[in-house]
């Protein structure tokens, strides 16, 4: 399962009326190749849920990731900060065994 916080769900909320998107958009967390740790985090909203992915919903966020996405994304909670450090989502990944200083890619 993924999991959200109340930080990250209030901004995904606010962005889907910044964009207008209706109930019907889900959040999409996906993984890639890239980054100076190997594999990095994708999130967009996508209107299309797909034959193999897996689909959940926490606190109302319905979130949707592929297959593959899923085996290096299992248990990873989805936060969000605006703090001094640095404002945007970020992910809890308890799969991840190292990360980039900025952490937008991961290894495992």
């Amino acid at each position: 399962m993924i999991t959200v916080s109340d930080k990250a769900k209030e901004k995904v909320i606010k962005l889907k009326q910044d964009a207008q998107l209706d109930d019907t958009y889900r959040l999409r967390a996906s993984v890639a190749g890239g980054g100076c740790s190997g594999l990095s985090y994708n999130l967009d909203f996508d209107d299309e849920v797909k034959p193999m992915d897996q689909e959940f919903e926490d606190k109302g966020v319905k979130v949707v990731v592929d297959m593959k996405s899923f085996l290096y994304l299992a248990g990873t909670e989805l936060d969000f900060s605006d703090g001094l450090n640095g404002k945007g989502f970020y992910f809890n990944n308890p799969n991840a065994t190292r990360t980039c200083g900025c952490g937008d890619s991961f290894s495992v």
